[in-house]
This record gives structure tokens, sequence and C-alpha cells, in this order.
């Protein structure tokens, strides 16, 4: 009897997390579409039924850190992309209808520094899981491929979540993506001239340790052409940012 009750308190004490993340796949598939290289959100209809979205917010914040620090890198990294991206779906849904993620912030807190979810039982904000939890953890730039701010700039956010043991694969393909889109980054052989988001500006140190450069990075991904290649990667190539667009990534 007393091994019986001290199963049942074992079993309600520890919470198993599910690392396929089930639920955030669902709301994905559910609510997400693809035009092209870039996918837009129906907030609105995650806003008008927000319990399977809710109840996956729950179980991301009953994971203890104890919990957390014994999983495997891969599924501490897709557990930490994952967390960003729905928590911001809920910063966009509780703030709808909105045109930007930037119109939730003030003049003095961005929305990014906004606390509103709770992380290993500590109130936390989006800023601290990206720039925190996650790049100064993981040596694995192409989480800017992964992490969205729901912005028709950002990286287009799949229809899938993230998971340790198909980490890899799902990486490739977002960046593969994100470099395809012709909107966000391109390079025209014959002017030998590149053009890419500002993502690379802002967070192009992250590129360097691993892959050398961020040039060195791009040139593989984006042009198949091994000439071009090697000027992007020399930076032999005319190069200029391109605009990034704020405007809130919903269907209209």
């Amino acid at each position: 009897m007393k091994i019986l009750i001290l199963l049942c308190l074992f079993s309600f004490s520890s919470f198993a997390f599910d690392q396929d993340h089930k639920a955030l796949d669902k709301v994905l598939k559910d609510h997400v579409i693809f035009k092209g290289n870039q996918s837009l959100v129906n907030y609105k209809a995650i806003k008008n039924k927000p319990s399977e979205l809710e109840q996956y917010l729950k179980d991301l914040s009953a994971v203890k850190k104890s919990q957390f620090d014994s999983w495997t890198a891969g599924n501490k990294l897709a557990f930490l992309i994952n967390a960003y991206n729905a928590f911001t779906l809920k910063l966009i849904v509780d703030n709808y209808p909105t045109k930007s993620i930037k119109d939730i912030g003030t003049l003095f807190k961005s929305p990014w520094k906004k606390k509103f979810f709770k992380l290993f039982g500590k109130e936390t904000h989006l800023d601290e899981v990206e720039h925190v939890m996650i790049r100064k953890n993981f040596d694995e730039p192409r989480i800017h491929f992964a992490v969205v701010c729901a912005s028709i700039g950002c990286p287009p956010l799949h229809r899938f979540a993230f998971t340790g043991n198909q980490l890899e694969k799902q990486l490739k393909e977002a960046t593969r993506v994100f470099l395809m889109d012709k909107n966000k980054n391109s390079y025209d052989p014959l002017k030998k001239k590149l053009r890419l988001s500002k993502i690379f500006k802002w967070y192009g140190d992250d590129f360097n340790k691993k892959y050398g450069s961020y040039l060195k990075f791009v040139s593989t991904r984006i042009t198949e052409d091994k000439k071009g290649q090697a000027l992007i990667a020399k930076d032999d190539v005319s190069s200029s940012w391109n605009s990034y667009d704020w405007g809130l990534n919903e269907i209209k």
C-alpha cells in the first residue's frame, strides 16, 4: 500500500513534457499558411479559439529548470525555439488586432522586453529567451531563421514545431526557405550584386565561429554558381541590406 501511494505521488509530481510538441504542431498546421516563401498566420482564428495554444503554453511553463537541464542539447534548443514562437503568438493574440508587434511596445519598453509569461518558475520576456537562454548557450546561428518575431521581414513561421530528433533537418529547411525568399535575400550573378536581410547585419557576428563569417555561410546557400559563391565568401561583390518590413505576418 505504501509503495502504491509513493508511486502515485511520484506520478503527480513528475510532469512528463511532450518532446514532440504535438500541441504546438497542431496549432501551426491549423493556422499557418504559405504564400511562396512567406508564411501568414490566422491570428483571428487563434484568438477566437485560444484553448489549444494556452494549454501548450501552460505545459511550457510547467517545465522545471532541473527537468530542462536533464534533456539533450537538441531537445533543449527545440524547446526554447518553440517557446519563443509560441509566446510570440500569445503576445500578438492578446493584443490583436494590431498592425505590428512594435505597436505593442511603449516609448520606454519594447514588446520584446515585456514580461508576460513564466519559464522555469520566473517571470521573463522574449529577449531573455532569444539572447540569453539561446544565443549565450548554443553555438547555432541558424536559430535566426527559426525564431519568428511575427513580422513580414522575419523568417517565416513554419507549419511544424521544432523537435530535438528532427532539429538538424528543420534548421536546414528554415535556412533554405529564408535564403530563397527573393524579397529578403538575393544574388544577381550578372551584376555581382548581393542583397541580404538586415538579420545578417544585426546578428552577423553569430556566424563567425562556426562558419567563418555570415558571407561564407550565405555564399553556398544563396546561389549554385561556384564563381558567385567564391566572390560572396570573399566579400568581393556589391552588397546592400533590404528594408525590414515590420508589418504583421497575418492572414487578411
